[in-house]
């Protein structure tokens, strides 16, 4: 049966805001309590999707959470009408507020760590979404983002839905951004990489920042979702590179079919990728880009998340790199690229998108897509309002530049009004992707 690779990708939701809150991305702290644009934002994380679109690469939508999120407000003492409790986080735990009100759910490459059904025993497709326990404001998005998936990815003959692992550090879980499956044909049974910050077997860690990724989670993952010991490798990602700002694997390698392009101090023991690799196939089936130092230092790979960018295949059978502009602004990261392209690397050609309101909390092409590798029974069975296509991109275009904030400072969000107008938004949200039972209010 015919298998293509989605990329769903995350609609930027009308609470988006710069409040600083994600230690170890530094994009993230250096913008913090500047003023945002919901509008702009979503409406460039839209644009990015029409060009995939475009593109010919298969695209789906996924919502935005409910913010702000009144359960755990009320499960930390605070009473009354929604308008009264926003009015006393504001004057008392202006933080609080702003976790509360957090669009992160937006960077759905966190959201879940996803299995293709030909790589699982039972033959169908796997979710489990991420407890996200290293970030308190993303902590409390694992059991909205079950829901989520469970309302695009319904069908129980197609897809399995586990819950996430426990809240407790031994199981620190961040999705697929730290996950990557590589695979010769998107038929057959594929690779899954999962990389980790940290294991208890292991005194190799970070000492600025911290290691988001345990090993353990990873490891239960890949046994609930039946996958092949043989065919899974676990790798741990250099402490270094954490350190510097690398908070997630995708932000120092990304992976597409039999692509993987990764900087050569992404993993703490490289020597063990290539062994795995030929294990399955003869090493010139794979197309290993690693990059040096001294072509893009991890100084520059994080300023410009050159390896967050998206890796597809278009509808021209050409391989396309969909990166940030922050790559084409920085002089050593630009030079690379036009190198890459003409050379007779896997890359065949390089799109520039505008991502700057997602980029600078710190998330970029690649943070804002789940890939779904999906045969086409699955496809049928996810709910089509979902599926991305122009009417329905117009749909949202009209909705967001209607009801989005054009200005929103973490200042604003004790502002009672600015509830009405979330609200407004998201059911209007809710009804275009059909998941208006997401949006209880």
């Amino acid at each position: 049966m015919k298998t293509v690779e989605m990329n769903f990708d995350g609609l930027i939701g009308p609470t988006h805001n710069y409040a600083g809150l994600a230690f170890g991305n530094l994009a993230s702290t250096a913008a913090a309590q500047h003023t945002s644009s919901p509008k702009q934002g979503a409406l460039q994380g839209l644009e990015k999707m029409r060009l995939l679109h475009q593109l010919g690469v298969p695209q789906g939508i996924l919502p935005p959470l409910q913010r702000p999120h009144f359960p755990t407000l009320k499960q930390l003492g605070f009473s009354g009408t929604k308008s009264n409790i926003i009015k006393q986080v504001a004057n008392t735990n202006p933080t609080l507020l702003a976790s509360c009100y957090s669009a992160s759910s937006m960077w759905v490459a966190n959201a879940a760590t996803v299995s293709a059904s030909q790589d699982c025993q039972d033959g169908k497709l796997h979710f489990t979404p991420a407890n996200l326990i290293s970030q308190f404001h993303r902590s409390i998005e694992p059991h909205d983002t079950a829901a989520m998936l469970k309302a695009v990815f319904a069908h129980t003959d197609y897809f399995v839905h586990h819950p996430a692992l426990p809240p407790h550090p031994d199981w620190a879980d961040e999705g697929a951004a730290n996950h990557t499956r590589l695979s010769l044909n998107n038929q057959q049974m594929g690779l899954n990489i999962f990389v980790y910050g940290q294991a208890k077997s292991t005194t190799l860690t970070p000492h600025i920042f911290p290691a988001r990724q345990r090993l353990e989670a990873s490891q239960i993952i890949a046994q609930s979702h039946g996958l092949t010991p043989q065919r899974t490798l676990f790798l741990q990602q250099s402490p270094q590179a954490i350190d510097q700002g690398v908070f997630h694997n995708d932000v120092i390698c990304v992976g597409h079919k039999n692509c993987l392009f990764y900087h050569q101090h992404a993993f703490a023991d490289e020597t063990l990728l290539l062994p795995f690799l030929t294990k399955h196939s003869a090493q010139q089936n794979w197309q290993l880009i690693r990059v040096l130092e001294s072509e893009v230092s991890i100084k520059n790979a994080v300023e410009s998340y050159l390896f967050n960018s998206q890796i597809v295949t278009t509808k021209d059978n050409k391989v396309a790199l969909i990166a940030p502009q922050n790559c084409a602004r920085n002089k050593q990261v630009s030079a690379y690229l036009i190198a890459l392209t003409q050379s007779d690397s896997a890359i065949d050609e390089v799109h520039f998108v505008d991502l700057d309101q997602s980029m600078n909390n710190g998330g970029g092409p690649a943070c804002l897509r789940l890939r779904v590798c999906v045969t086409e029974d699955e496809l049928a069975a996810i709910n089509p309002a979902c599926h991305f296509n122009l009417d329905r991109y117009e749909a949202l275009k009209e909705c967001i530049e209607r009801t989005y904030p054009d200005r929103l400072t973490p200042r604003d969000l004790g502002d009672p009004a600015l509830l009405k107008t979330t609200q407004a938004a998201l059911t209007e949200v809710g009804k275009i992707l059909g998941v208006s039972e997401l949006y209880q209010f």
